[in-house]
């Protein structure tokens, strides 16, 4: 007969030895120095890594046995890709070569971690281009892992503040206005995802933004001064992360079933229980 303890839809600490993969973008951020020290996966690496939950960060990878330093990203990473050439010879196809096996490291050991990985954290504006990105989601959900997807608020503030410096000068809103299609500038207030990611990852696995302002984080972290505080300040999260972890830590996320109109068990999470002997039968 079953035990209690592996019966019960609650449990304390269902994260620890977890492995979770923090993906987003990383090449066409505003900074990867700031993006690096400062940005989303350094807070909520440590907040997962007080659950004891292993981090997997594309910025710090963990070592490859055999391999020192595979795969490893500076914020200096991206200025290789100066040296792509489009030029048709066997010296553009030179060029080309060395710089796509330079970069295969860094794939390959990044969808490594998502393939090992339990679940995934993915940010993923509206207005920051990102190939990788995309890539580990879509390669999680074939291996049906969850992927807890948070999709932020998208403003321009500034660019707005110079629309209405410029309400009076026709040449200058003439040339906002071209710039805003060049770019282009797409405000995405409520943070609403891709509908292609809509069945992709599920409806209950969004999330609006991570809550770094909300009081109980405050005062634990005393967290400010990057963009994301800022955004987060002027709108907040309606469904913030940070909460559903603290949940998550204690109690698996359910799935809404349109066909019995209720929520239901979501069986994506599986989250293996390998007892520190190594021997699965020691679990049961």
């Amino acid at each position: 007969m079953p035990s209690k303890k592996n019966t019960s839809r609650r449990s304390a600490n269902l994260l620890k030895g977890a492995r979770v993969y923090l993906s987003g973008p990383m090449d066409f951020v505003a900074s990867r120095e700031i993006e690096e020290k400062e940005g989303w996966r350094t807070r909520i690496g440590k907040v997962l890594r007080e659950f004891g939950t292993i981090v997997f960060d594309p910025w710090n990878k963990p070592e490859v046995r055999g391999l020192h330093e595979y795969g490893k990203e500076t914020p200096a990473s991206a200025k290789a890709r100066e040296a792509w050439t489009f030029e048709d010879s066997p010296a553009g196809a030179k060029g080309r070569a060395k710089l796509t096996g330079h970069y295969w490291e860094t794939l390959h050991i990044d969808l490594r971690m998502v393939d090992t990985a339990d679940f995934l954290v993915a940010y993923c504006p509206t207005n920051v281009y990102s190939v990788g990105t995309p890539h580990e989601i879509a390669l999680a959900r074939q291996e049906r892992k969850p992927v807890l997807f948070v999709s932020p608020s998208v403003a321009f503030p500034s660019y707005d503040a110079l629309a209405k410096h410029l309400a009076k000068d026709a040449v200058g809103m003439g040339l906002l206005d071209t710039l805003k299609n060049e770019l282009p500038i797409k405000p995405n207030e409520r943070g609403v995802p891709s509908l292609w990611y809509m069945p992709l990852v599920g409806g209950e696995s969004f999330f609006d933004g991570f809550g770094f302002q909300l009081p109980e984080y405050q005062k634990r972290y005393g967290w400010k001064g990057t963009p994301i505080d800022e955004r987060e300040k002027r709108r907040p999260p309606v469904r913030p992360l940070l909460p559903a972890l603290e949940a998550l830590n204690t109690r698996l996320p359910r799935k809404w079933d349109n066909k019995l109109n209720k929520f239901m068990r979501n069986d994506d999470w599986l989250l293996w229980n390998i007892p520190k002997s190594g021997k699965v039968e020691d679990s049961y």
